[in-house]
């Protein structure tokens, strides 16, 4: 019995050896699933201010819709609403874009043309509080049209100007349905005027707009037809529906993170996912465990061959 103790000793040692070397990297991979925290939406707050910067119409708002102007609005200051908790890291951009249009609403916007955007990005330094007398907010400002257009303000940093690539998005048309840009915050629309299309500084002339002065009126019929009876048992085309007014949303998401520093690891520089745990030595542990196990497996096999 007494040959059988240094036997009994390695396996406890080993048992012992596993647990102890397991259990810090099962806490190390909990607490590291913990760390840090994602950024949530944030309300925005809105208003209008002249070249001077007094408060032209209502104060502060974060209500939407659209809104018919009367003359164009000027520049536009953002904040964060109170009583929000925003993190040191996140932000928020917030961009002011104006567009040309077809008519001075949505249902006659038709298909719209970007002429001038603004962006900014709000952080925790921009949330308002109990006692803002004499802070400055951000502004934004674009260029007025001179025809028919609108101003949108929406929580994100893409133009919607039609054309390809990352930071790029499809022009608003009501026809096609696009109701762009999204999170939408508010809109102001109207204007007195068609605008011209085909100007010289252009790159490409207007879909809608004819080539030439002599080109044949497009009313005109064929010869030998009869263009107000259509042929029987046909429906004449029905004129697309104007799409519904885009909602709007004063609560606007975060702008995408990027990805933290690399914190200094005695690993030598590998991934941090060795850190957790899954790339941790776990074999190089388990063999140690292991070997253990084994010498005292040899030790009892000697032990009872001894006996017999």
């Amino acid at each position: 019995m007494a040959r059988s103790q240094p036997a009994r000793f390695l396996a406890t040692a080993a048992a012992a050896f596993l647990a102890a070397t397991a259990a810090p990297l099962i806490g190390a991979t909990a607490a590291h699933a913990q760390e840090g925290g994602a950024c949530s939406s944030a309300t925005v707050q809105y208003r209008l201010v002249d070249a001077d910067g007094k408060v032209v119409g209502a104060d502060w708002s974060s209500q939407g819709g659209f809104h018919q102007w009367d003359t164009v609005p000027g520049t536009v200051e953002v904040r964060l609403a109170p009583g929000q908790s925003v993190g040191e890291g996140c932000s928020y951009p917030v961009s002011l874009a104006e567009y040309t249009t077809e008519g001075p609403n949505w249902a006659s916007s038709g298909r719209q043309e970007m002429i001038d955007k603004a962006t900014v990005h709000l952080t925790a330094k921009d949330v308002a509080g109990k006692d803002d007398d004499g802070r400055t907010w951000q502004k934004l400002s674009v260029k007025a049209p001179a025809c028919f257009g609108q101003i949108d303000l929406y929580g994100e940093d893409t133009a919607y100007d039609g054309k390809e690539g990352e930071g790029h998005g499809p022009l608003p048309d009501v026809r096609a349905g696009v109701l762009t840009p999204y999170h939408l915050i508010a809109a102001w629309n109207g204007g007195d005027k068609r605008c011209e299309s085909g100007t010289p500084e252009s790159a490409t002339p207007s879909p809608s707009a004819p080539e030439t002065s002599a080109s044949p009126a497009p009313s005109a019929p064929p010869a030998g037809s009869e263009p107000s009876a259509p042929a029987e048992g046909t429906k004449p085309p029905v004129s697309p529906k104007p799409g519904a007014t885009p909602s709007t949303n004063a609560d606007v998401p975060p702008a995408q993170a990027s990805p933290p520093a690399p914190k200094s690891s005695p690993n030598g520089g590998n991934p941090p996912l060795a850190e957790t745990g899954a790339g941790a030595p776990v074999g190089m542990l388990a063999g140690g465990a292991a070997l253990v196990l084994a010498v005292g497996a040899g030790t009892v096999y000697a032990s009872r061959a001894r006996r017999s």
